[in-house]
Order: C-alpha cells, then sequence, then structure tokens
C-alpha cells in the first residue's frame, strides 16, 4: 500500500507542474504516433501548419455536434498546449483547423486528416467519426505551454476495427459520486471507447432510483457494513451506499452521448438480487429476511421466477431503466444464478412443471427455468425496441433468440454463441479484467481480487480467434475491459487500476491485429503519459520502472 501511495503523491506532483506553468516555452513539435496507432500515416512534401494564437477552428453552421467538437478541440489544445484558438463558422483559407463531414466511407466512425502549411482538415463520416479525429490530433499536441507548435505535413487515415469498443466500471460494490463518473467517462472518450457498459445493481448495492419501488432507494442501496479483506470475520463497522437519482442518471447519459459513447446499463437478474430482496423479500424463494450483502461472492437467495410478482417487478424496474438510458442494448446480467432454492422452492418447482422442463442435454430444469427467466425478459424487452446482453452463462440451457453474449469465463463461451449465429463481446478475464493485479510482486500494491493481468497480456488479446469462419467472426462485435469493485473503493483507486492497461486494450479494439506491435506501443506510450499527468488521472507505474531500468 506504501507503494500505492507513493505513486498518488507523484502523480499529484506531475499534475501540479504541469498545470502551473506560466511562462513561454517557445515552440514544440506534434508527433503522430499517438494511442492508438491510426491506421495510416503518410507524410507528405511541405512546410509545416503552425498552430499559434490566431488559429481558428471552423465548422459547418446549424449542426450542434460540431460545435460541440470544435468546442471540444479549442478545450483540448489550450489544456495540452496553452493555446486556445477561436472557434467560427466563417470560412477560412488559411491558419484554421477546419472540421467536416463528408467523408465517404462504409465506416461510419472513419476519419481524415490532412495537414499542410496553410491548414488542418479533420473530415469525418459522421460528427463521431469527427471527434476521434480531433482526439488523435489532441494526442499528437505536446504537453505543456508554448507560443506556437508546428504539425508536419502528412496524411493520415484511420477507422476503427471494431464497432462495439467497451470498458465496465462496477458502482454497485462501491459507489462513485457522479463528478467521477463524469471523469472516467472523459478518460473513456480520450481511448476511443465509445460504450460505457454501467454496472448498477447487485448483491451489496442497488444504485439506480426506481420510482415504482421506493424501497430500492431507502433499503437496498446501503449496507450497513464491508467486509475488511477477502471475506475475513472483520467488517469495517461502517455504512456504505449511494443510488443515482432519474435526474442524475439522465445528466451522465446526456454526458456520455456529448462524446458518442452510449452507456450500456445492467440490471443483474435473477442471481445477485439480495440488495432488492432486502427492500422486498416477497421476490425470493424462502421470503427471507434477507440483508444487503457486507461480503463478497455467490449467494444461494436469487429472485423467485416460480411468482409472477417477481416478473412485475422485473418488468416494471426495466420500464423506468428504459425511460432513462436510451441505449439499444440492456444488459440483464444471468451469471452466478445459483439454482439451489428453485430445487426446493415449491413455486419454481410449478412452474417448472407448467412449462414442461426437464433434465436434459447435460443441464437440469432449473437451468432451463433460467432460460425462460432471459427468454421472457428479452421478449419483454425487445417489444419495447431493446435487445439483452447477458453474461455467457445464459448459453446454459438455451440461449434467448436475438441475445448477445458476454464472454466472460473464457473465450469458449463467445465461440460458442458465435458458432450458434449470435453476436459476442469478448471480455474475458484472463485479458480483460482490470481487477486483477498488474504485477506479480503485490506486496506494495493495493488489494486486489487476484489474478495477474499485466499490460503486455491485455495487449496481446485478439477477440476474434481463428477457429471461427470469417462468417461466425462477423458476430464478434468488439471487446471490453470489466472493472469490478468489491477491492476498488476510491477514485483514485479505479484509475489506477484502468491505467495504463485502457492504452492496451484501446489498441486492441481500435487497430487491425496485423499493425499491432507491442514494442512499439511502449515507444508510443509516454506521451499518453504526459496527459494523464495533465489530466491528473492517477496511474499504475510498472511498465515505466521497467524501462527506466
Amino acid at each position: 500500500m506504501k507503494t500505492f501511495k507513493r505513486l498518488q503523491l507523484m502523480a499529484a506532483f506531475s499534475f501540479l507542474l504541469a498545470s502551473c506553468g506560466t511562462g513561454d516555452n517557445g515552440s514544440a513539435e506534434a508527433d503522430y504516433q499517438v494511442v492508438p496507432l491510426p491506421d495510416q500515416i503518410e507524410m507528405t512534401e511541405g512546410k509545416a501548419f503552425t498552430l499559434t494564437g490566431s488559429t481558428r477552428i471552423t465548422y459547418p453552421g446549424g449542426n450542434e455536434k460540431m460545435e460541440r467538437n470544435a468546442a471540444f478541440l479549442a478545450d483540448f489544445l489550450e489544456l495540452s498546449t496553452g493555446i486556445r484558438p477561436e472557434i467560427t463558422t466563417d470560412e477560412a483559407k488559411k491558419d484554421a483547423v477546419i472540421l467536416s463531414l463528408g467523408l465517404q466511407d462504409e465506416n461510419p466512425e472513419a476519419y481524415r486528416i490532412q495537414i499542410d502549411r496553410q491548414n488542418i482538415w479533420i473530415e469525418g463520416a459522421s460528427e463521431a467519426a469527427v471527434f476521434y479525429g480531433i482526439q488523435t490530433l489532441r494526442k499528437s499536441a505536446p504537453v505543456g505551454n508554448y507560443s506556437h507548435v508546428t504539425f508536419s505535413p502528412a496524411t493520415i487515415t484511420d477507422a476503427p476495427r471494431f464497432g462495439y469498443r467497451g470498458m465496465m466500471l462496477d458502482v454497485a460494490r462501491h459507489f462513485q459520486p457522479v463528478e467521477f463518473v463524469k471523469k472516467y467517462i472523459d478518460l473513456l472518450a480520450l481511448h476511443h471507447i465509445n460504450r460505457f457498459h454501467w454496472h448498477l445493481t447487485d448483491d451489496q448495492g442497488w444504485r439506480i432510483a426506481i420510482d415504482a419501488y421506493p424501497k430500492l432507494m431507502e433499503i437496498s442501496s446501503m449496507r450497513r457494513e464491508t467486509v475488511i479483506g477477502r471475506n475475513t470475520d472483520e467488517y469495517d463497522g461502517t455504512p456504505h451506499g449511494g443510488y443515482y437519482t432519474k435526474e442524475e442518471l439522465k445528466d451522465v447519459v446526456a454526458y456520455a452521448a456529448e462524446r458518442y459513447i452510449t452507456i450500456i446499463p445492467e440490471v443483474d437478474l435473477p442471481g445477485h438480487m439480495l440488495a432488492a430482496l432486502a427492500a422486498y423479500p416477497e421476490l425470493g424463494c424462502t421470503g427471507g429476511p434477507y440483508e444487503v450483502a457486507r461480503k463478497w461472492g455467490v449467494f444461494e437467495d436469487v429472485l423467485c421466477p416460480g411468482k409472477e410478482e417477481t416478473f412485475t417487478f422485473l418488468e416494471g424496474v426495466l420500464t423506468e431503466v428504459m425511460e432513462i438510458f436510451p441505449s439499444w442494448y440492456i444488459h440483464i446480467g444471468g451469471d452466478e444464478a445459483p439454482k439451489t432454492r428453485w430445487e426446493k422452492c415449491p413455486d419454481c418447482q410449478a412452474r417448472i412443471k407448467e412449462l414442461g422442463l426437464k433434465d436434459r442435454n447435460g443441464h437440469t430444469a432449473e437451468h432451463y427455468l433460467q432460460s425462460y427467466v432471459t427468454a421472457r425478459i428479452e421478449k419483454f424487452l425487445n417489444d419495447h425496441g431493446r435487445s439483452i446482453i447477458g453474461w455467457d452463462e445464459i448459453l446454459e440451457g438455451e440461449l434467448a433468440p436475438n441475445a448477445t453474449v458476454m464472454s466472460w469465463r473464457s473465450m469458449d463461451g463467445g465461440i460458442q454463441a458465435a458458432q450458434m449465429g449470435h453476436d459476442v463481446i469478448m471480455t474475458p478475464t484472463e485479458y480483460c479484467y482490470f481487477d486483477y493485479y498488474q504485477t506479480q510482486d503485490t506486496e506494495g500494491e493495493p488489494l486486489a481480487i487476484g489474478g495477474y493481468v499485466p499490460l503486455e497480456k491485455v495487449y496481446s488479446f485478439e477477440p476474434a480467434p481463428d477457429q471461427l469462419t470469417a462468417e461466425q467472426k462477423n458476430h464478434i462485435l468488439g471487446a471490453q475491459a470489466n472493472l469490478w469493485t468489491e477491492y476498488i473503493s476510491d477514485p483514485e483507486h479505479v484509475e489506477y487500476m484502468t491505467l495504463p492497461r485502457l492504452a492496451a486494450m484501446s489498441e486492441v479494439q481500435w487497430m487491425q491485429p496485423g499493425k499491432k506491435n507491442y514494442d512499439d506501443f511502449l515507444t508510443r506510450l509516454p506521451h499518453l503519459r504526459a496527459l494523464y499527468d495533465k489530466l491528473g488521472y492517477h496511474y499504475a507505474t510498472h511498465v515505466f520502472d521497467e524501462k527506466s531500468r
């Protein structure tokens, strides 16, 4: 823990140095070797473009998204370089960064940056594409305070490999304030992430305001204490909790959307529901009493699918979730739902008999009962114009007709789902779990759940394995990293576990596999680190420490 505190102080000191410079440091040169690396960088003949205080940013008038893009670029350049260009809709013939739409490309997130002596053009196939071009230009700029910055003439052509580029944050185990969630979204945008999977409910806490079920806020959002360490017999005696109001949730949704990030909410069901059962014990098989979980793990008490009121509850909750989150996807979890209570529950057994469910194909009738829950919730969401994502346990029994599978226990579930013709998001623990340790020398590290996922391991991840055919690979929508927070209580620790591993994941998600090179990535990472310092992010330094030896 001492090492972690030292790293926190180092990051804070670096940020202080970066943020308090006031003098004119002259000139500096941009470097296009950024993270993630663009698909093509072609250096061209001629003199460099010079960014100064007289440079303007132009955008097409009447387009609010492009106006916002222009404002983002002005903010980014000012933060990185100390130079803030003027924003205008007037056409400029020189000394301008020109934002435009109209790039013809089948990939809606494709962009092109053209730089010559007179101007920088960022043209995209969509407003989102222009935003990614802006991020690339921003990361090319040097970090410091300068009177002018030169950009060598070049043409940069770029587009992402995957349309789904995700990061998951669990706020159910440890609640995080809205201000930090927004800061985290900015971090995702910096890395070209376009999906924020927000894990909002679990055994240890319920974080969504639901008007129809007010006890979820009154009871389910707060646990009376938290276990110390890895499920010891000691507790901290301190209540922990919190929930987001609908206004706060909608505000965060809008904040993310402005950065072209879609928030995918998760309401985990039918397991990981102890917090909800503490408020509404009639929804369980035994009737309770239950309490919001104070320790970590998998619990036998889950929702009772034998009772119709369970589905009334789920549909009521999901109706309000859909009112808050416009995402086409709603994540319904489906993981780690023990069948122990169902095996003895008269209501569940009556439901099994009613449905004619039997043990078959290596699965019990109770597995098929969970398949019934998944399919019924999927139909409800489909009828409301939405679609489900579930963890790979939803493959056990019968997979719901239109479900997308998030494969976490290994690659195998995703491979099976893709072979069945279902869409898949790959997020296996061995590559994508950022709650695992980043180093084998764990003595000086903050407590983690275990495991070992170093930066190089993340970078080596290939989400579309060769055992799939070309057609099956088309079902791999993308990749996602997950950060579970059983042992991560504060924002600084969240950032520390995320960075710089998210930089490696961003290249997995964005770049074509043949162009990835870990050694080259390491040469580009220090410039991104300088931006982390300027932005005040906390990050692990293991890879930098190794390079300095």
